[in-house]
């Protein structure tokens, strides 16, 4: 029996938390087609016969514009001792960018203690089997990685052979978690996630980046029934009207979307109730931070 943890490194946007949700079979860590959509440790757990994984989604590494993004950064890089073996997502690209090199940099001393794998996500864009050999030869010399595996998050392509080698690296151990446990993310925290990630989806360019969502209340009324109550978080007064929406109808479809994924969550029903409120800057105000979850200490 073999076990351990296993972390999802790269820059935002590289299909991290689509990987992990198609590894383990499940959606747990929200996606979006927008840069830094993950933006805390996210665990999830894989367990079969060979053992159990507990994998590691970190927020994309990029270079922070304010002390959220700080806080992010950090989240990733602390994940790179607390794991057994690292895996790189990189994306079919000319080379290395600058981002990227200085991932290159900070999992250089952590290659020295814990295996690295340079896992080239998106495989399913490239035409010719080949080209994957030209795209790691970009990357060498970056990292001593132990092995090249090209996957596709969208197709679930040579997503077995990936375990497979996950599985070679890992240390013999006993099961962290019970075979039925998927996540160690509070089902609170869960429901927060899902109503961001529908703002992502449903909002303009500008004001997902400035938003986060703290649920208020998150009780059961009875069997089968749930209450919900969220505060939809933004920086500016107009980002509260476009939140809104026209006699409230963009919230109403946020509700109406976050809605059914929460409950296909929990697999019961729930009573969403939505609110928008204004904190100018908080991005940049530690206490508002710190109270929508984003704490240091904690991690």
């Amino acid at each position: 029996m073999k076990s351990g943890y296993v972390a999802l490194i790269g820059v935002p946007n590289v299909g991290k938390s689509s990987l992990m949700n198609r590894l383990i079979g499940q959606k747990i860590a929200i996606t979006s087609d927008r840069p830094q959509t993950t933006r805390d440790r996210i665990e999830t757990v894989y367990t079969e016969d060979r053992g159990q994984i507990v994998f590691v989604d970190t927020p994309g590494i990029h270079r922070a514009k304010n002390k959220l993004g700080q806080y992010m950064d950090q989240v990733a890089e602390r994940a790179f001792s607390d794991v057994d073996v690292i895996l790189w997502l990189v994306e079919p690209k000319k080379g290395a960018d600058a981002e990227e090199e200085r991932i290159a940099l900070l999992l250089k001393s952590a290659a020295k203690k814990k295996p690295v794998l340079l896992v080239i996500n998106k495989c399913d864009q490239l035409a010719q089997k080949e080209a994957v050999r030209e795209i790691a030869a970009r990357y060498e010399g970056l990292v001593p990685f132990r092995e090249t595996v090209p996957v596709s998050a969208l197709t679930g392509s040579n997503t077995d052979t990936l375990l497979d080698s996950i599985f070679e690296l890992l240390p013999e151990g006993p099961l962290f978690y019970d075979e039925e446990t998927v996540t160690t993310i509070p089902l609170r925290e869960i429901a927060e996630e899902l109503i961001r990630e529908q703002a992502l989806r449903l909002l303009g360019d500008e004001i997902p980046h400035g938003i986060a969502v703290n649920v208020q209340k998150f009780s059961r009324r009875r069997p089968g029934l749930y209450d919900v109550e969220a505060d939809i978080v933004c920086e500016k007064e107009s980002h509260k009207g476009i939140i809104i929406g026209r006699g409230g109808s963009m919230i109403k479809e946020i509700g109406t979307h976050a809605r059914a994924e929460i409950e296909d969550q929990l697999g019961e029903q729930i009573n969403l109730k939505l609110f928008v409120k204004v904190r100018r800057n908080w991005r940049n105000n530690e206490g508002f931070i710190k109270s929508y979850g984003y704490d240091k200490k904690k991690r």
